[in-house]
C-alpha cells in the first residue's frame, strides 16, 4: 500500500489547505522573483505542507524540480554539483538555461529545493552551509529552503533570503482533507472520527494522514472507537510511547501508541533498542530482541522493495512484540537514551565522529560504527579519568564533545578539569613535536647561543654549567633518556607517525 501522504500531496498551490496567507505569498514570490531574484525560506512546525507546497508551486508554474533533501550528503562539492549546476543556469541536461536572465522563459526554469536547511552543520556537512549561502547569493534560479526552525539557520544566510512561516494547520482544516481521502479510497467514516484525529495532531496534517491510514488498515469503514484518544505530543510522544511499550500496555495498547507517534516504525525500533535493557530483565531482554530482530527483517524488507505496507509487521514486532516480551507492568521513572546513531542533524555527534576520522585516519563511517561505541564505552561517566583526559586531548574535544562520548553532564565540574587537563597536554605535545621551536619564550636568547639545541630549552642560559653531565635528561613525556642517546634516537618518536592517535596522549 502506498504512502497516502505521498499519494494524495497536493499537485497545486490551490490545494494546500491551512495556510492561505502564506501560500499566496509564496506564488507571488515566485511570479515577481524575475524582480528581486531572492532565495526563499519556508518555516514552520514539521508536517504543515512545506515541501508539498514547494513542489505544487513547481507544477503551477510549469518549472523542473531539482531536491536536495536530509538524507542526502551536503557537502559543498555535493552542492555545487547539484544545486549549484540547477542554480546556475544550467538544465538538468547540461545546457543553459534560458529563464535565467530576466524576461526569459520561466517554463524553462528550475526550482532548487533544499529540505531540512537549518539542519546543515558539523563535519558530515562539511562547508554546507557556507556553500549555501554563496548559492542563494550568485543564483541565477529560484531557491526555496525548507526549515523547521528558521533561527537554527545562520545569521549570513537569512539575511540573504525572503521568508515565509508556514503555522499549524488547524483541525477545521484539516479534516476536509481527511474526508477527502477516505471517499477516494471508498472508506466510509464518521464525522466525529475524523475530528477526533484532526484534533489529535494539533496541527500536524501529514501526521493526521498517517494515523488515518493506520486506523483503517484492513478495514473499509472507520468508527470513533478506531480511533487512538491520545493526543499526538510532537516534543514528548517518544518517551510516552516507551513507557506505554517497555512499562505499562498490553501488547494490543502498545501497537496503537505506536500508531499514536508521528514517527517511522525505524526511528520507534532504534529508539527501543537503545532502551530495553535499562527496563528490561535479561529474560525479557532476550524475548523483546528476537521481535526487534524481526521488525529489523521487515524494515529490510522495506528499503529492499520500496513496499511500505512492510511498516506493520515491522510495528508489529518493535511495539506490540516487545510490550508482550514483558512480565508484567513496571513502575519508577526511567531516563531514556536517545538512541547512539540518530540522525546527521545531530550537530554535536556528526563534529565529535569527523574528530575522531581526521585524527584515526578512518572514515566517518568506520568511527561513526566502530571507534566511537568503544569510547564511549571505556570512557562512561568519565571513568577512568586519565584515559578520559586522552581521549579529550587525541581528538581535540571541548565539554560539549567529551559529555557527549561520556554521557556526564557538559557543565559539570568534572567534564571542565578533564578538558582543561586535555588541551594542557595537547600543549605538551605540540612543544615537544616542534623540536625546539618553542625552546624561548623571547628574543634574548642569552651569550650561550648553544643553548638553542637543548631540548625544550632544558640547561640553557648558563644553567648547562650547573648541571652534571652524568645526569639522566628529562623529556616532557616524563621519562628519563640518557644524554649519550643519538640524536637519530631522540627523532624517531617524532617522525614515526604525523597523525596523533589517542596512544600518543597516553
Amino acid at each position: 500500500m502506498a504512502d497516502w501522504t505521498e499519494k494524495y500531496r497536493p499537485s497545486t498551490l490551490s490545494e494546500v489547505r491551512g495556510n492561505d496567507k502564506a501560500r499566496d505569498a509564496f506564488a507571488e514570490w515566485a511570479r515577481s522573483w524575475d524582480d528581486h531574484r531572492e532565495a526563499v525560506v519556508l518555516h514552520g512546525s514539521p508536517g504543515v505542507g512545506k515541501t508539498s507546497a514547494a513542489h505544487a508551486l513547481a507544477n503551477d508554474m510549469g518549472w523542473e524540480t531539482v531536491e536536495l533533501n536530509a538524507s542526502d550528503q551536503r557537502t559543498a562539492d555535493v552542492i555545487e554539483r547539484f544545486a549549484g549546476r540547477a542554480a546556475r543556469n544550467a538544465t538538468l541536461g547540461g545546457s543553459a538555461a534560458g529563464g535565467g536572465a530576466a524576461g526569459g522563459d520561466t517554463a524553462s526554469r528550475q526550482l532548487v529545493i533544499l529540505d531540512e536547511a537549518d539542519n546543515i552543520h558539523g563535519n558530515y556537512d562539511r562547508g554546507g552551509a557556507s556553500a549555501i549561502t554563496e548559492l542563494v547569493k550568485e543564483s541565477g534560479q529560484p531557491i526555496v529552503l525548507i526549515a523547521n526552525d528558521y533561527y537554527d539557520m545562520s545569521r549570513g544566510l537569512r539575511n540573504a533570503t525572503q521568508e515565509i512561516e508556514f503555522r499549524d494547520v488547524s483541525a477545521r482544516s484539516i479534516v476536509p482533507v481527511l474526508r477527502d481521502v477516505c471517499r477516494k479510497e471508498g472508506i466510509e467514516f464518521e464525522s466525529d472520527a475524523l475530528q477526533r484525529i484532526a484534533e489529535g495532531n494539533r496541527g500536524d496534517l501529514r501526521g493526521a494522514i498517517n494515523d488515518l491510514q493506520a486506523a483503517t488498515q484492513g478495514r473499509d469503514s472507520i468508527t470513533v472507537g478506531d480511533v487512538v484518544t491520545g493526543d499526538r505530543d510532537k516534543a514528548l510522544g517518544l518517551f510516552p510511547f516507551l513507557d506505554a511499550v517497555l512499562k505499562e500496555e498490553s501488547a494490543e495498547e502498545a501497537l496503537q501508541s505506536a500508531y499514536a507517534v508521528d514517527e517511522t516504525p525505524d526511528d520507534l525500533m532504534r529508539w527501543l533498542e537503545n532502551n530495553v535493557l535499562d527496563v528490561y530483565e535479561p529474560a525479557e531482554a532476550v524475548r523483546a530482541y528476537d521481535f526487534l530482530a524481526n521488525a529489523d527483517v521487515w524494515l529490510g524488507r522495506v528499503r529492499a522493495t520500496q513496499n511500505y505496507s512492510y511498516w506493520r509487521y515491522a510495528t508489529d514486532n518493535a511495539a506490540a512484540g516487545v510490550a508482550a516480551a514483558r512480565d508484567g507492568e513496571k513502575g519508577g521513572w526511567t531516563r531514556y537514551g536517545r538512541p547512539q546513531f540518530w540522525s546527521s542533524s545531530d550537530a554535536t555527534a556528526d563534529e565529535v565522529v569527523g574528530k575522531i576520522a581526521a585524527a584515526s585516519g578512518c572514515s566517518v563511517a568506520t568511527a561513526r560504527r566502530e571507534v566511537l561505541p568503544f569510547l564511549q564505552a571505556v570512557t562512561h561517566h568519565c571513568k577512568p579519568r586519565e584515559l578520559t583526559v586522552a581521549m579529550a586531548a587525541a581528538y581535540d574535544l571541548d565539554e560539549e564533545g567529551v559529555a557527549f562520548v561520556t554521557g556526564s553532564g557538559e557543565s559539570t565540574n568534572k567534564v571542565a578539569s578533564i578538558v582543561e587537563d586535555a588541551q594542557a597536554r595537547r600543549d605538551e605535545l605540540i612543544e615537544e613535536h616542534a623540536d625546539g621551536a618553542f625552546a624561548f619564550d623571547g628574543p634574548d636568547r642569552g651569550d650561550d647561543e648553544g643553548d638553542a639545541d637543548a631540548p625544550n630549552g632544558a640547561a640553557r642560559d648558563g644553567d648547562r654549567d650547573d648541571a652534571d653531565p652524568d645526569d639522566s635528561e628529562t623529556t616532557p613525556d616524563g621519562t628519563d633518556r640518557s644524554d649519550s642517546a643519538s640524536d637519530d634516537d631522540l627523532s624517531t618518536e617524532d617522525d614515526d607517525d604525523d597523525q596523533a592517535g589517542l596512544t600518543d596522549f597516553m
